[in-house]
């Protein structure tokens, strides 16, 4: 098997519909002579650095008490550092269970400014997390049980040790680099790095499925990431010459040649679907246009399972042109489109939208039948059906994507919820 079907083998042994079937770790699982993994909605890693260690993430408030448990086993020494290698909830959030005397917590110097940017739009987080996560609640409750002692707090820490591009650190036995590479999944992303063994630690730098397209916007809401900031982050990687990479999600990926490999091909990707947006923003397309347009070609194939191609060319299209589409002046203006589409069903009448709705339904128009039934849902009880039916047929073959599905599975349940209550 020649390299790049050994990265044709990674992207399909890690599909995103799987993302949430990792189960957590009844024992600290070692991943390398030094670095131990507890799973869970992101991994926590324990570095051994010979008489101390260091902990590279602290998962969830919750998971904390299990991460503590598991490497607590391992015996290997005070906690001498804590590292987030991002400042989003399922890194930080039990970093105060971590904290011994002497613990000090380092992070990149726009830590705290990320933590307060998520802050700012917790109360919609909350409300938007149980569509993607719908478990979470049971996870919480089986925890409570089997630690029944802890306290779950969900930490905002305060870096001890903050630093701005590169640096290095010691402890025990170990050199530690820390780098940072905003262009990440947040501007405060860094990666760990330990020379003497060439191991990088990037979490979820390059998202939690590796080699997947990035997620230059998330459905869950968040802010815009960027493809020339992670462009650069694949080169920094590059150039440490990693022999082990190790992820968020799953085991390691070891041997130079193969991590090169998976750089270069999701690279060489984000670079084609950037360069081609930017060609058909210039000749004039609208972002529907470019989304139906922009595809890779075969020898760039990556994973859709995190972030997808179409969705990277509208959230390009608007970073660089803004949210004004110039096609209609009523852009500029606080009127729902979804308000004339109701004006004109309500004229034509229920049955006759329905009958166009499943029409495109059945020419494979999907997208198109949900906003024609959805003008009449309120009138015709009926259009539930339509509505099941077209995201039905869309999970069929957008089962792929652990965003796409994991809304339209949502959808679904709400839909079928609608209709039995009728």
């Amino acid at each position: 098997m020649d390299i790049q079907q050994q990265v044709d083998r990674l992207i399909d042994e890690r599909p995103g519909r799987e993302l949430l079937n990792v189960p957590y770790d009844e024992a600290a699982v070692q991943i390398h002579e030094r670095v131990f993994r507890s799973a869970g909605a992101t991994a926590s890693y324990l570095v051994d650095a010979g008489g101390e260690r260091l902990i590279v993430n602290a998962g969830m408030g919750f998971e904390a008490p299990h991460h503590l448990r598991l490497f607590g086993a391992l015996d290997k020494g005070p906690t001498t550092f804590v590292m987030t290698t991002q400042g989003h909830v399922d890194h930080v959030g039990g970093v105060s269970q971590f904290r011994e005397s002497g613990t000090q917590y380092v992070a990149h110097r726009n830590n705290p400014k990320c933590q307060e940017d998520d802050k700012r739009i917790q109360e919609f987080r909350n409300q938007t997390a149980l569509v993607w996560f719908p478990e979470l609640p049971a996870k919480i409750s089986a925890f409570l049980k089997d630690y029944p002692e802890a306290s779950f707090v969900q930490d905002i820490p305060t870096p001890d040790i903050v630093f701005d591009d590169q640096l290095s650190l010691r402890a025990g036995d170990l050199e530690i680099e820390l780098l940072h590479a905003p262009g990440g999944e947040t501007i405060d992303s860094m990666i760990v790095w330990l020379p003497q063994h060439r191991v990088a630690i990037v979490s979820n730098l390059f998202g939690p499925l590796f080699p997947h397209f990035p997620n230059f916007n998330t459905l869950r809401g968040d802010l815009y990431r960027y493809p020339v900031p992670y462009m650069a982050n694949v080169e920094r990687v590059r150039a440490l010459g990693a022999e082990t990479l190790i992820t968020g999600r799953h085991l390691p990926i070891d041997g130079g040649e193969l991590i090169d490999a998976c750089l270069v091909r999701m690279r060489d990707a984000v670079d084609f679907v950037h360069t081609r947006t930017l060609a058909l923003i210039n000749q004039g397309m609208d972002p529907y246009e470019i989304m139906r347009s922009v595809e890779l070609p075969p020898e760039l194939r990556v994973g859709q399972g995190y972030g997808k191609v179409s969705w990277a060319a509208r959230t390009i299209f608007e970073s660089y042109t803004g949210w004004f589409q110039r096609r209609s002046s009523a852009e500029l203006y606080g009127t729902d489109p979804a308000d004339a589409t109701a004006v004109l069903a309500e004229q034509l009448g229920p049955q006759a939208v329905l009958v166009l709705a499943r029409q495109r339904l059945q020419d494979g128009d999907h997208a198109t039948a949900i906003r024609l039934a959805e003008a009449v849902q309120e009138a015709d009880a009926s259009a539930h059906d339509v509505l099941i039916s077209a995201h039905e047929k869309l999970l069929e073959v957008g089962d792929e994507s652990f965003w796409e599905s994991g809304w339209l599975r949502h959808e679904i349940a709400r839909l079928k919820k609608l209709r039995r209550n009728v």
